[in-house]
């Protein structure tokens, strides 16, 4: 039975979450980059405040636990975002990719721009993952997982080629990144990771659904199906003429706007 506590006000959290914090990250990262060490300083400290969050809620699993060990993890996800949007944590490569690189050259490029944030990202989903090894509580390590391989299918989608690359909210000192982009068209990658996270969200929303109403089981589930159906979402947009911007226009600086705009004319070109 779908109850409000164990089912409906996890899934409502979740999007909010989403919404919210999508937006305040994108208007720290499009803000003026003479603000950026301040935003990194309170990104991490965020980031601190999950880890603690999850390692003070693993050993329990009632219900503000298992939300402690979800929203501690999002503090956590979010720290490695600000990171990366702000160009703190990127990679080696920070610049266009070569002319005429195709094949194992290209996914080398594409791979080096972004390989120390990659590894920051498996670093510490192993160190949520050891954390919550053998605890009561293992919501936290899921949810980064999860998240990390949601991103991580929307990377190599993006690098094959999709419909829709519009990306309004990616700072303008990282509009580089838009030449590893490969072609839009709709490939064999896009429908099969689409396939694949709605399953995983049906599986996720079954298990929400039969357990018992109300218990951290049935919070945790539904943390995790609403997840990962905004991740099926999030795959769908890359297949339809949706533009981020129209969902966090609101978070993006005037100036940042321009100067992404200024760039996506220059490259059309």
């Amino acid at each position: 039975m779908v109850s409000w506590s164990g089912h409906i006000l996890p899934v409502l959290l979740t999007v909010a979450i989403w919404f919210f914090a999508t937006g305040l990250i994108a208007w720290l990262d499009n803000r003026e980059r003479e603000t950026f060490p301040r935003s990194l300083m309170a990104a991490g400290v965020v980031g601190i405040l999950g880890l603690c969050t999850v390692f003070v809620a693993i050993q329990s699993t009632g219900a503000t636990a298992v939300y402690a060990s979800f929203i501690g993890a999002i503090m956590v996800w979010s720290w490695h975002e600000v990171g990366f949007l702000t160009g703190a944590v990127t990679g080696p490569r920070r610049q266009p990719c070569g002319s005429g690189a195709t094949g194992w050259d290209r996914f080398s490029q594409a791979a080096s721009t972004l390989a120390h944030h990659e590894i920051a990202l498996a670093l510490t989903a192993l160190l949520l993952i050891s954390l919550s090894w053998n605890a009561a509580n293992q919501i936290a390590a899921m949810t980064f997982a999860l998240l990390y391989g949601l991103r991580l299918s929307t990377k190599l989608n993006i690098f094959s080629g999709v419909p829709n690359t519009a990306t309004d909210i990616l700072p303008p000192h990282l509009a580089y990144l838009k030449s590893y982009y490969g072609p839009n068209r709709l490939g064999l990658l896009l429908p099969l990771s689409t396939v694949a996270t709605v399953w995983l969200a049906v599986w996720l929303g079954s298990a929400a659904y039969r357990s018992p109403p109300g218990s951290g089981d049935a919070i945790g589930a539904s943390l995790l199906f609403a997840l990962a159906a905004l991740g099926a979402l999030e795959h769908l947009f890359l297949a339809l003429p949706f533009r981020d911007g129209a969902l966090w226009g609101w978070a993006l600086p005037r100036a940042g706007r321009k100067s992404f705009d200024t760039f996506a004319t220059e490259e059309d070109r």
